[in-house]
């Protein structure tokens, strides 16, 4: 990806990571522009709070602090992978869902 591209797509890509506002944000930011690099980080930022909705569903059913905590903890290890991606300007998918987050979310940005 060219130089020009990543920097012109770097403000949508950060912003997308905000919570699921921020996705939304960069949504709307990247909607004219179509930019690939900030395309590429709103879909991990989307899959990432997915995922988060997903499994705090799931897991609040439970009510147990042992199950809850390790959630927070994957979670919060993608978002944290996921921003100093978009803020170093690479195009690393995550570890482990990054290329299915891609897949399932080929038609969003």
């Amino acid at each position: 990806m060219e130089q020009e591209t990543i920097e012109a797509g770097k403000t949508a890509a950060i912003t997308s990571y905000i919570l699921i506002i921020g996705a939304l944000i960069a949504l709307s930011m990247n909607a004219e522009t179509k930019n690939q690099y900030a395309a590429f980080h709103i879909r991990q930022a989307l899959g990432i709070a997915i995922t988060f909705i997903g499994l705090g569903l799931i897991i609040s059913n439970f009510n147990s602090f042992m199950i809850a905590v390790p959630m927070w903890i994957c979670t919060s290890v993608l978002w944290t992978y996921g921003i100093i991606s978009a803020i170093q300007g690479t195009t690393k998918p995550m570890p482990l869902v990054g290329t299915w987050y891609q897949k399932w979310l080929k038609n969003v940005a």
